[in-house]
């Protein structure tokens, strides 16, 4: 069946430098993510002055092509014309390759882009559906605080059955959309991440200790029971809701996983190569791979945790530099490398306020466009600029940034300084992010604390931050705004 869409995924195709340049399509909320075999065939001028298409980035060993939020529609269209690999590289067989893998004689990758990829490609799938939960769990702190339901009531639980239990059971996704990235079976990593959720192990955990490690130290894991003699050791936050063991507990597994399976006959094949895979590797998480994941985890932690305690300033610092950055981080998706830091300090701690400072970001831009808006009388950059005004309330800014202020240049530093002194107040505030949600209008309830301690005030603080952001952003824009570059050419 035709879709609209055709005319807008036949030129991106064409002017990619082709189907048989295409290695692998994927998408995010608002950008197309291509694999290219060589970036210097595909055309980004033709696809920038195309109808439909907001910019072209190239960022994290990806050519991406920002569409907007029907990107999904304009995905679909692109893969049923090009009948290109959808979301991953894989071979003949169908199993995903490692990066590197079947690249012919291109370049190395910077190590940068090889990290950002792994923890785009594992953490992406699952970042709609978190922050759906979230948020869901904000709305239900909302509502509870409100004394419209209690967290008694049977229409609550079974809400927050799914908004919790897909944060508490996340190293099952993760071990899922890790062992798709490092070319195991999916269930097998699945398996491993349950494992670290299974209800007899996290009891262990709270278990009366019978020893410890790293005594007296950051670093200190207790342990209340023993594998032959060995310790088995938990970090302080535990495994369930947790990132880094499940990735490093894949990654570990499918090097044995890919080293042995054609080793062994194909009739054992079939159950042999999981049940060696889980029996080896299910022990060694937790004797050796979890606990060194929770070293690397806290020491991050507490580098981050040590800048934001920095008295006065600390705060204010951390809100201020993360707040400004942001935008520019998530223009070269740098960003990803921040979320599962986050991601911790949530699970350990049971709420973020290291990283705080980034969620006004959004609202300046939207401040920024509007003040655009106001001022410009350039019939095309006004129908970019009020749908990608109500997106941004809605916390996607991609079409604010590459379609109004980024183009422009002065309206995207003035919405950067904006959301360094939004930012900065928050961090000066300790505004506390409870939840993983989106950074929008929508992502409020997330500063709803849930034990109902600190009631809603990490959420008005919250508000403050955003019209601070926003309103500093209108003037700052508005003052500085001049319509004196030519207009977009519509191909």
């Amino acid at each position: 069946m035709a879709s609209k869409y055709d005319g807008l995924a036949r030129i991106i195709i064409q002017n990619v430098g082709g189907k048989d340049n295409v290695k692998s399509l994927a998408h995010c909320v608002t950008r197309l993510r291509f694999k290219l075999k060589d970036e210097s065939l595909a055309n980004d001028e033709i696809l920038e002055n195309t109808d439909g298409v907001i910019k072209v980035m190239h960022a994290g060993g990806q050519y991406q092509v920002v569409i907007g939020p029907h990107v999904t529609d304009v995905y679909d269209t692109v893969l049923a014309i090009g009948k290109f690999q959808a979301g991953g590289l894989v071979d003949e067989d169908g199993n995903a390759l490692e990066e590197g893998e079947g690249e012919g004689d291109g370049a190395p990758k910077k190590p940068v882009d090889v990290l950002i990829d792994l923890i785009s490609s594992i953490l992406q799938p699952v970042i709609p559906v978190l922050a759906a939960s979230g948020m869901t769990k904000g709305l239900l702190s909302l509502l509870a605080f409100l004394g419209v339901v209690t967290s008694t009531d049977g229409a609550y639980q079974t809400i927050y059955a799914f908004a919790d239990g897909f944060f508490y059971f996340l190293p099952v996704f993760l071990g899922i959309t890790s062992a798709k990235k490092f070319g195991m079976n999916q269930f097998v990593g699945g398996a491993m991440g349950a494992a670290l959720c299974y209800p007899n192990m996290v009891a262990m955990k709270s278990a009366d200790a019978i020893g410890s490690v790293f005594g007296g130290t950051f670093m200190e894991m207790s342990y209340s029971n023993t594998f032959f003699g060995l310790p088995i050791v938990f970090p302080s936050s535990g495994y369930t809701s947790s990132v880094v063991p499940i990735i490093l507990a894949v990654l570990c597994a499918a090097k044995f996983w890919n080293a042995v399976d054609k080793k062994i006959p194909a009739a054992l094949r079939f159950f042999a190569t999981p049940m060696l895979t889980l029996i080896i590797f299910v022990p060694l998480t937790y004797l050796v791979i979890g606990p060194v994941a929770g070293v690397l985890t806290n020491l991050l932690a507490l580098f981050f945790q040590s800048i934001y305690e920095i008295p006065v300033v600390g705060g204010l610092l951390c809100g201020a530099v993360l707040g400004g950055l942001w935008q520019v981080l998530v223009i070269f998706g740098l960003h990803w490398a921040v979320i599962p830091l986050i991601l911790n300090n949530i699970s350990a701690l049971g709420y973020d306020a290291v990283f705080g400072g980034r969620q006004v970001c959004t609202h300046a831009q939207v401040g920024a466009v509007l003040a655009v808006l106001v001022k410009t009388k350039d019939k095309s950059i006004r129908d970019i600029a009020i749908p990608a005004a109500i997106t941004g309330m809605f916390g996607t800014t991609e079409p604010a940034i590459y379609g109004v202020t980024l183009p422009k240049k002065t309206p995207f530093v003035m919405s950067c300084i904006a959301s360094a002194i939004g930012g900065g107040f928050m961090g000066l505030m300790g505004a506390k992010q409870f939840m993983m949600g989106y950074s929008g209008l929508l992502g409020l309830p997330v500063y709803i604390d849930p034990a109902g301690t600190e009631g809603i005030t990490n959420m008005i603080y919250y508000a403050i931050g955003i019209v601070i952001a926003c309103v500093i952003s209108f003037a700052l824009t508005y003052v500085t705004y001049k319509e004196d570059e030519p207009k977009k050419v519509q191909a």
